[in-house]
């Protein structure tokens, strides 16, 4: 698929709400009529809330279930937060539809509400559902995704002059979730007010359509702010996850799914990022992984990668404005990315399986890669392929009640490295990745609804960190290598039982991780031992891992000494496609004891080259005043103790083989008696590899014709 199927995309998403049927929800009806649009000429625009109110009339005594019969009447009032992502699509000035999005709600003053409504009365939302829901909207906590009241009878009316939406009549159904809270399961569904909305909108994309295909598309400025949501320029080039705008299922294989994520990315940099299409290897590449955080009494006690996706290779900048205002002046858009501009790439671009690579072809701290790096020649695409490979039963809402999951992506671009050699301080690499929380319904075939804003340039890990666990950035070979993050959480499932859990996150540490070491105290009994990790893709001809035989997907090995327990995969030497924590993967490590925690340091070893290093964990180690369960941080600078011999792992050429010599092997010996041991020997003699040469920043030439969308070269 070529990418000028996006506006393709948009012309498909007329024609769904052209029929008066399309998008129906009996409990929906509009006040316009909706004629049929095939093979018509006009405008057509997306637009989204530039500001907004929403007011909602809550009847407290049913609310509160007191036994009144007379209605005691509360209003709430809320603005709602500029661009919010809710966004209606409009035909020659008629209302067709709005697409799945929200509202972030602002309170403007308070009352007495039932606790749990009044915990998240500072991040509501006003959600659209998928159109296979029951109901058209509903009112969420926009950070946990806990439903509140699902909405019915609404009308949407549409007036063109004034670019306003009016959203009227809708009542407030409590939810099952909320029944369930408040004590009363057999009030779910209790109509227990209304909802109104009014809304000026703006768009954000404008198609002209001749005889019913498009011919032009603008992209018009935002006229508001969106706050701290607008990325301020960097020096040098900085490309960013600007927005992850859905997931989507696209097929299925065995128990398995294929998933993938449309994004936007951004130049958060005051120079243009290089966007030369294949075969030139001077552009980013695109990874998609999917997590779920569950377990324990509120669903938060562990965080896990379910999926990751190979990466979309990108190619053809449009410059838009998703982050803001867009700087084309002195920029060769197409093959650049303007500083402040955005390039959308929909799930179904980035779930392309002819234009996905294998990660193995690339190297995450310099993002270089060979020209041949999505070579498809050899084998046959299923239906999950290459895509964001989930298990099934990882998503199952009936085995997953009350988990909560979240899309992440990252934009890993080669330009970022060679500028940051020649411009020593503007280097821009660590902070590509960004993530959005999704809702997820389905047993089988699933359904992903987006709940809040896309936490830019963070890591999906860091939502963890505001459940009460403790995640730590930590950087072992400072501008060599890259960085990864370490994350525990401890809790007291019953007395006397401590559960620890372990979240060994790589975002783009070249050299892998191959091992991982707790301390014990003395006396310290340890249950329930437990290692996760995703599914791996299986080897495929031209995939860049050692004879095309994909990375192992074989469980870690543990053993437990009397005063550590290890978990290690095969090391570099015993199989170059082990299954290491590569790049844009996280690994859990878990177990039970009758200890509780304590400050203590962990011990880790590196896959391809570097000595282990230390990082401060809690544990149970015994001796000491207990540490309390940690509260919830985010510590974005190193924490590593250990000291480093600098190891370059930046490469002129690449190659698909890896070759680095520097191993960490630990020899684990266990006897058979009731005390096992286990020794872990270190051999780090790293053989350093040329420095690339930095690129020379590309000559400025003249501003082509805007909007053309070419379809990239064949591959080979």
């Amino acid at each position: 698929m070529s990418k000028i199927t996006f506006t393709g995309f948009m012309f498909l998403l007329l024609l769904l709400f052209a029929s008066p049927n399309a998008n129906s929800n009996n409990s929906a009806p509009r006040n316009q009529t909706i004629p049929e649009s095939r093979g018509q000429s006009g405008t057509l625009q997306k637009m989204i809330v530039e500001s907004g109110t929403v007011i909602m009339d809550l009847d407290m005594d049913r609310l509160n279930a007191d036994g009144s019969l007379a209605a005691k009447v509360v209003q709430l009032r809320f603005d709602v937060a500029a661009n919010s992502f809710f966004s209606i699509l409009v035909f020659n000035d008629l209302l067709r539809g709005p697409e799945q999005g929200s509202m972030e709600l602002v309170p403007q003053y308070s009352t007495e509400l039932p606790s749990t409504l009044t915990a998240s009365i500072n991040q509501l939302a006003l959600e659209k559902l998928p159109s296979a829901e029951r109901f058209d909207l509903a009112v969420r906590d926009a950070k946990t995704g806990f439903t509140f009241f699902n909405i019915e009878g609404l009308q949407y009316d549409y007036d063109a002059r004034g670019q306003l939406l009016s959203i009227q009549r809708g009542r407030l159904l409590i939810s099952k979730q909320f029944a369930n809270a408040l004590g009363r399961p057999a009030d779910a569904g209790l109509a227990v007010g209304k909802i109104s909305v009014g809304a000026v909108m703006q768009p954000i994309e404008v198609t002209q359509l001749v005889n019913g295909a498009p011919k032009s598309m603008v992209m018009p400025p935002l006229r508001g702010a969106a706050g701290g949501e607008v990325p301020s320029l960097v020096p040098g080039p900085d490309v960013i996850v600007g927005q992850i705008e859905s997931v989507v299922q696209f097929g299925s294989a065995g128990t398995q799914v294929g998933l993938a994520a449309g994004t936007d990315s951004c130049n958060n940099g005051d120079q243009p990022v290089d966007w030369f299409a294949l075969p030139n290897t001077d552009h980013p590449v695109v990874p998609q992984n999917l997590y779920r955080m569950s377990g324990g009494a509120d669903n938060t006690e562990r965080f896990e990668q379910v999926g990751h996706s190979w990466m979309k290779h990108t190619f053809f900048a449009l410059e838009d404005t998703v982050c803001g205002a867009c700087n084309t002046n002195n920029c060769q858009t197409g093959t650049h990315l303007c500083p402040g501009c955005s390039d959308p790439y929909t799930a179904d671009l980035n779930g392309d399986q002819d234009q996905i690579g294998s990660r193995a072809w690339v190297n995450p701290f310099t993002g270089s890669f060979p020209s041949t790096a999505d070579n498809h020649n050899g084998h046959i695409h299923d239906g999950v392929s290459h895509r964001i490979r989930v298990e099934v039963n990882d998503l199952n809402t009936n085995l997953n009640q009350g988990a909560n999951y979240f899309g992440e992506a990252a934009y890993i671009s080669p330009h970022e490295y060679t500028w940051c050699q020649a411009h020593p301080g503007q280097c821009n690499m660590y902070n590509n990745v960004s993530y959005r929380q999704f809702s997820v319904t389905g047993t089988t075939n699933f359904t992903f609804s987006p709940l809040g804003s896309t936490v830019r340039m963070q890591p999906a890990i860091t939502a963890w960190a505001g459940t009460g666990a403790t995640v730590n950035q930590v950087e072992p070979d400072p501008g060599n290598d890259g960085l990864w993050f370490m994350g525990y959480k401890v809790t007291n499932p019953s007395p006397g039982v401590y559960h620890y859990e372990y979240a060994l996150y790589n975002e783009n540490l070249d050299r892998a991780i191959q091992s991982f070491s707790v301390p014990l105290g003395a006396g310290a009994n340890i249950s329930n031992i437990g290692f996760h990790a995703p599914p791996q893709e299986p080897g495929w001809a031209n995939d860049g891992t050692f004879n095309n035989q994909g990375y192992s997907s074989q469980q870690w090995s543990f053993t437990q000494a009397s005063d550590s327990i290890t978990w290690n995969s095969e090391t570099f030497a015993q199989n170059q496609n082990a299954n290491a924590i590569r790049f844009g993967t996280l690994y859990n490590f878990r177990f039970d004891a009758d200890q509780p925690p304590q400050t203590a340091n962990a011990t880790v070893g590196f896959f391809k080259t570097g000595a282990p290093m230390t990082v401060g964990i809690q544990a149970p180690a015994g001796g000491g005043t207990p540490t309390p369960t940690p509260t919830a941080t985010f510590t974005p600078t190193p924490t590593a103790t250990a000291t480093f011999t600098p190891t370059a792992t930046a490469t002129a050429t690449f190659t698909p083989t890896p070759t680095a010599t520097a191993t960490f092997t630990p020899t684990a010996t266990a006897t058979a008696t009731a005390t096992a041991t286990a020794t872990a020997t270190a051999t780090a003699t790293a053989t350093p590899t040329p420095t690339a040469t930095p690129r020379p920043t590309p000559t400025p030439r003249g501003t082509p014709p805007p909007r053309s969308r070419p379809t990239p070269p064949p591959r080979p």
